[in-house]
């Protein structure tokens, strides 16, 4: 039986480019926007940095993966990282704590998304930012393709994919744990969303913060 480390080894080297990621230039721009720089990064799921490389510049940054080839890869941009599985326990961050947590298109590959959440607040500053996305489940292109029967396209047809969201799941799940949730729609019909949330995004980028009280 293959280990998950040997499943995501395969995924991430034959069935994928090594430059690949989803919606890279869309996703990374925002990234870099709202990190900004002078953060202690934390980048879960970061495979070989192909989307971390957008907010490196300027900031400290620790890329943990459960692939090891890919988290070599990843030590070649400069950035730090850590052997993990996500699904597990965290020891390995066990003490540490981080200004930004960044989890972009990992959380459909969990078992327990509520609890690697929760397990994200705990390694997370009283003031840090949790930012991440997920793909687009439930989106009107896929409903029609799932409704002829036809997987390829759509989220479903990955078979890594564990879980899959709607728009309002997503939103309700964070906001359960965070006070500030902001849903940003990506993808080429995303500003139709503006209509109907979560029909027409392919892709939903999440950031969240808790309130941030000012002093008296």
């Amino acid at each position: 039986m293959q280990s998950t480390q040997n499943i995501y080894q395969k995924h991430h080297t034959e069935e994928r480019d090594e430059s690949y990621s989803v919606l890279k230039y869309e996703r990374g721009k925002l990234l870099k926007e709202r990190i900004e720089t002078g953060k202690n990064v934390l980048d879960l799921g970061c495979r070989n940095g192909v989307l971390t490389s957008f907010f490196i510049e300027g900031n400290d940054v620790t890329g943990a993966d459960i692939d090891e080839i890919s988290l070599k890869k990843a030590r070649e941009l400069g950035i730090k990282t850590v052997h993990i599985d996500l699904n597990g326990d965290w020891q390995e961050l066990s003490g540490q704590t981080f200004d930004v947590v960044v989890l972009a298109e990992t959380l459909e590959h969990l078992y327990y998304p509520e609890r690697v959440i929760e397990k994200v607040k705990s390694v997370i500053k009283p003031r840090g930012m949790f930012i991440g996305s997920v793909p687009n489940a439930f989106s009107f292109k896929n409903r029609i393709r799932l409704l002829f029967g036809h997987k390829e396209h759509t989220s479903l047809h990955d078979p890594t994919h564990i879980n899959h969201f709607l728009y309002k799941e997503l939103e309700v799940m964070l906001k359960k744990h965070f006070e500030n949730v902001e849903i940003i729609p990506l993808g080429t019909y995303a500003s139709w969303d503006r209509f109907w949330k979560g029909m027409f995004s392919f892709d939903l980028l999440f950031v969240c913060t808790d309130k941030i009280e000012t002093e008296k």
